[in-house]
């Protein structure tokens, strides 16, 4: 007897997930800014994500570690309350002068942003304990598991920390391959689930999205 249950077209499914919301021109610049720069951008849906988040949790202060041409950050902004404070890092300083440019075309008020030069695990251990409702963190893989513990130092409880690019082109779910950024993703995925003080939850969007809220 056939069975009624469809066959999943997993790259169709994606498609449709990833455009379920469309792009308007000051994001869709911003992605070719960063695509040129060689700074690859969150995919729609894991902005969305971002927004949704940052709305969800009505959120006031977000940390962001690698600013990037500033697309997630948008999102980020989009979702936050009208006097909400993005504070980005980033090691690079083209990437960050693309994203002050994409906050510019977004009409995004200068003090709602402060862009700090330098390497996130330096920079994150000076901000203040649990005084933040989300941290974003989407930058060198093999530095991931170190993020970890920083922010569950710095959210406050209900806070959110957030992943990206977690399933690395599919590597993590290959045991076969242990290069050092997927080992490292392996190791933060695993080291988040078994957090008591978190709670995880792993979904399919982009290239994956690990997000965990801090325990209240």
């Amino acid at each position: 007897m056939a069975s009624d249950t469809p066959t999943i077209d997993s790259d169709a499914l994606h498609a449709y997930v990833e455009g379920y919301l469309t792009e308007d021109d000051t994001l869709a610049t911003a992605r070719r800014r960063g695509e040129r720069l060689g700074a690859a951008p969150v995919s729609p849906g894991t902005g969305a994500a971002l927004r949704f988040l940052a709305t969800s949790l009505q959120a006031k202060a977000v940390v962001e570690v690698g600013t990037g041409a500033g697309v997630s950050g948008l999102y980020l902004l989009r979702g936050m309350t009208s006097d909400g404070v993005l504070t980005s890092i980033d090691v690079d300083p083209e990437p960050q002068a693309a994203a002050k440019r994409a906050f510019a075309d977004g009409k995004i008020a200068s003090g709602r942003t402060r862009l700090i030069m330098g390497r996130a695990l330096d920079v994150l251990p000076r901000l203040t304990e649990e005084a933040y409702d989300l941290l974003f963190v989407d930058a060198a893989k093999q530095e991931y598991p170190g993020y970890h513990e920083q922010g569950v130092r710095l959210l406050r409880p209900g806070g959110v920390i957030a992943f990206a690019s977690v399933l690395w082109a599919g590597s993590v779910a290959n045991p076969a391959r242990r290069d050092a950024e997927t080992v490292a993703l392996r190791e933060v995925a695993r080291n988040v689930r078994d957090d008591d003080r978190l709670v995880p939850v792993l979904l399919p969007l982009g290239d994956g999205l690990l997000l965990a809220a801090k325990a209240r």
